[in-house]
Formats: structure tokens, sequence, C-alpha cells
């Protein structure tokens, strides 16, 4: 695959859309690039997924190694953009213009800085990965890579959150010094999980001082708990005795969540009506049948069917329970989509 659609010789400004792909490892460089507005993502691919190598922001630049390296004018890593994303591009063909204007003296200066960096970029760039090793089949987000994510979120809310409005607030500069110093995190792999938690509505980012987007924002940190404690049980248990909610019981879960919202129960058990919420799926040519539901009856989410003679099909939902339970279980789901998919780049 070549560079995204516009990028050209000519300098210039472009927008790219969440996951458009900005250029590819082996694709040849002809630019460099500043982040205007947005985050993008360098990753390599590793067996059959690949490997996140940093996640870069407004201000940062990329694709300039390729300028500076004698031996190579391909670029070194794949780059796509996290969310929409403003970037300027600048040519190589502007760059010489540039550099052959300086002072001699001042061009060796130059050359020999982005040497010294590109050895260092190379050399982190080995550590990682062969730190991020695996067997079998690949996931990105391991279940302990999870647990461990989550028991930092918890402690360092804890520890250095603020609370604010009734909101806790937490600067990204003060997690990512625990997530280093202290849990030996990828640093990667930790924005691309904040990212979910915030795509998940879990957590909202919010300017600090200066205006960056860097304070991440939560109700309360006890969420952080209730997951970890969740994701800690699940791995420690046999396959047949996991908490297993495909996406299409996901969905017929959403609908009886909707259906019963608003009706009181003193004992948190209420009647959902599911031939109504089958009727929905098939008016808008959804293919769903009560044998989806199965994993909510599994999972203690709702008891037997109560089957009726005129084909009414209801039973009673354990509404406490679901409520506590089914935030977790979307984010379990989310995290194997993101499985799924960089396993398959």
């Amino acid at each position: 695959m070549v560079e995204a659609a516009g990028a050209q010789k000519k300098s210039g400004i472009k927008t790219l859309q969440s996951g458009e792909i900005l250029f590819n490892e082996g694709d040849a460089a002809k630019s460099m690039y500043i982040i205007q507005r947005g985050q993008l993502r360098l990753f390599r691919p590793k067996g059959k997924g690949f490997v996140e190598l940093a996640v870069l922001r407004a201000g940062e630049v990329l694709g300039e190694m390729s300028y500076f390296d004698p031996d190579s004018k391909k670029r070194s890593a794949s780059a796509a953009a996290i969310t929409q994303t403003d970037i300027i591009e600048i040519s190589f063909l502007a760059l010489d213009k540039t550099m052959t204007a300086l002072n001699p003296w001042f061009k060796t200066l130059i050359n020999t800085l982005a040497e010294r960096l590109r050895k260092s970029n190379e050399r982190v760039k080995a550590l990682e990965n062969n730190s991020i090793g695996y067997s079998g089949e690949f996931k990105f987000f391991q279940a302990a890579d999870v647990v461990k994510m989550l028991s930092l979120l918890y402690f360092t809310f804890r520890s250095m959150g603020e609370n604010k409005d009734g909101k806790w607030v937490l600067h990204l500069s003060k997690l990512k010094t625990y997530a280093v110093d202290i849990f030996t995190l990828n640093e990667a792999k930790l924005e691309e999980f904040i990212f979910l938690l915030t795509t998940e509505k879990i957590v909202e980012i919010g300017n600090d001082e200066d205006g960056s987007p860097k304070n991440i924002i939560i109700k309360e940190p006890e969420t952080f708990r209730i997951f970890q404690v969740f994701f800690n049980t699940q791995r420690m248990m046999k396959d047949d005795k996991k908490l297993i909610i495909n996406p299409k019981c996901e969905k017929f879960i959403i609908k009886v969540l909707e259906q019963v919202d608003g009706i009181e129960s003193g004992d948190g058990i209420v009647e959902a009506d599911l031939s109504i919420i089958l009727k929905y799926f098939k008016d808008h040519n959804v293919s769903m049948v009560l044998d989806d539901f199965q994993g909510a009856r599994n999972a203690k989410f709702c008891g037997e069917y109560k089957m009726e003679s005129n084909g009414r099909v209801t039973a009673m939902i354990n509404i406490d329970y679901l409520k506590k339970m089914f935030p977790v279980v979307r984010f379990m789901n989310s995290i194997n989509r993101v499985n799924e998919a960089k396993a398959h780049p």
C-alpha cells in the first residue's frame, strides 16, 4: 500500500480520518509531517499481528528520519490516525532547499544529531519488540495486561487524582510516571487502552491548565477496581467457566435494558418481554433468535423463559446485577474486538 491519498511531493496541510493509514513500513519516503491536531500511532508487523511503537500528538514530528538516513529512503514503521488528525506535510524537496541554504557547520551539526537519534530509536524499537513476545495466537491486550493497567489506573487515581466538582481528574503525565517507573508498562499499549476507555465513555479526556488534552476524568475511581476484580477473576477461571457474552447477546441485552428502564422494583427483579425485542430485530432485518440471549441466562442476568400460549416470551431480569456487570461485559467485548483487529492487520 502506498502513502495515504494526497501525500505528494508538495508541502501542505491534510486531514486523516480515524484509522486512515498515513504510510506503511517499506513505503518510499518523500515527506515528513508535523501533527497540528489529533493523534497518530506508529506500529510494525510482528507475526500474525503488530506491535505498537508510539503514539504521537499535536506538535510532534514523524517521518523525518527517512530524510537523514543515508542508507534508506523507505519508511521504517507504519503510521495511522487514531482520531481525525490534521497534519502539515513538508516535502523532502522543500527540506533540501532549506538545508542547502544553511551554513556548512550547522548542516553538519544537524546531520550528526539526526544520526545519533536514528541509532537511539533503533535500539529502543529493538528492545520494545523483544519485550512484547508471544506464542500461539497473538493478542495485543493479554489478560494480564488488562489487569495491570486497570490496577495502575485505580492506584494512581486514588493516590494522585483530584476530586473536582464531583469528578476525579488525573494528569496523563502522572499516570505515565507510575506506568513506566513502577508498572513497567509499554507506553503505546497504555495509550491505546486509554483511547479504548474513552471510546467506551468510561473516562473523558479534558484540557489541562495549558490547554492540552491530557486530563483523564472519571466519575468514580472505584470503577477501575470493579473492572480489575472482574478481569482478574476471569483470567483465573477455566474456559468453560468464564462469563461469555457474544456480540449478538450484547445487542439483545441493550434492548432489554432499554425496555425495563425506569421500572421500579423493590427486590431488583423485573419482567422483560423478549418477544417484543425479537420482533424489533425482525422488523429491522437483524438476524436474532431466542438462543442468542442464552449467554445472559448463563451469566445469571435472567431466569428461565416463560412461554405463553399466545407466543409471548418473557423472562425475569436480575436488573441490579445486570446494570452492575454490563459495563464490564461491554468493555471486555471491546478489548476482544481490538485484539481481533490487531491480529489481522
